[in-house]
């Protein structure tokens, strides 16, 4: 069931895994990933898609949750409380915004703290209230979350996503106890069609790929993760 990486196989069989931002390209990557190794996704966005998508792509054992808002208190707590002792969750739910800060609006500073941070923090908080002792946490930071000089004319987003690795840390620690693993993965720029798009004169060689990215968090929210946590994961590619 389990698809060799090294000399680890990953395998998810009888395990329920949430994804959060589950339709987007890494999002995508990561259900796609988690399905070849026997999981049962929870494929939550905040956006509606047909449960019919993931049927097309071959993937069974695909739950679609579509149309959740995950900035607010009552849809996270009514999501997480309708399944059973999930073994992991991964926040990939979020958002970006590329702005100098004279042109960054106390709104959209706002709406980068709700995106990224509060998303991660609500979704932590009901996902570990659910979880048998034992489960895994993954949440998305990014390079200027840690490495802040690299988040200049983005200081908003990259203010949220330090959210996000700090959140990480902490909680990798508190939730010890529990045996609950909790990291973060922390990508460089994506190799995305709209980031190519984007930045044509850049070089998406040295990007790091989706599919390489949704590995190392398939890891990390494994049962083969046996002792890391509270890392903050760089996935920078060569970038």
């Amino acid at each position: 069931m389990g698809r060799t990486v090294g000399t680890a196989i990953l395998d998810f069989s009888g395990r329920s895994v949430v994804v959060t931002g589950a339709f987007g390209i890494l999002g995508t990557g990561v259900v796609c990933r988690l399905q070849q190794a026997g999981a049962k996704v929870i494929a939550v966005d905040a956006h509606i898609t047909p449960q019919d998508r993931w049927a097309a792509a071959g993937l069974e054992r695909v739950d679609v949750r579509g149309g959740v808002d995950l900035r607010e208190e009552g849809p996270v707590e009514e999501l997480y409380q309708s399944i059973a002792a999930p073994w992991a969750s991964i926040h990939i739910a979020g958002g970006f915004l590329y702005a100098p800060l004279a042109d960054t609006s106390q709104a959209d500073f706002q709406n980068m703290m709700q995106m990224n941070a509060r998303t991660c923090f609500l979704c932590c908080r009901a996902a570990a209230a659910r979880m048998a002792d034992g489960g895994r946490i993954v949440n998305i930071a990014a390079r200027p979350g840690v490495e802040p000089r690299t988040g200049a004319n983005m200081s908003a987003y990259a203010a949220s996503k330090a959210a996000v690795a700090a959140l990480s840390e902490a909680l990798g620690e508190e939730l010890a106890g529990r045996g609950i693993l909790v990291n973060a993965v922390a990508p460089s720029i994506l190799d995305t069609p709209q980031n190519r798009a984007d930045m044509p004169d850049a070089d998406p060689a040295d990007w790091p790929k989706a599919e390489d990215v949704a590995e190392t968090i398939a890891f990390l929210a494994s049962p083969d993760n046996t002792v890391t946590r509270s890392a903050v994961v760089p996935v920078y590619g060569r970038a």
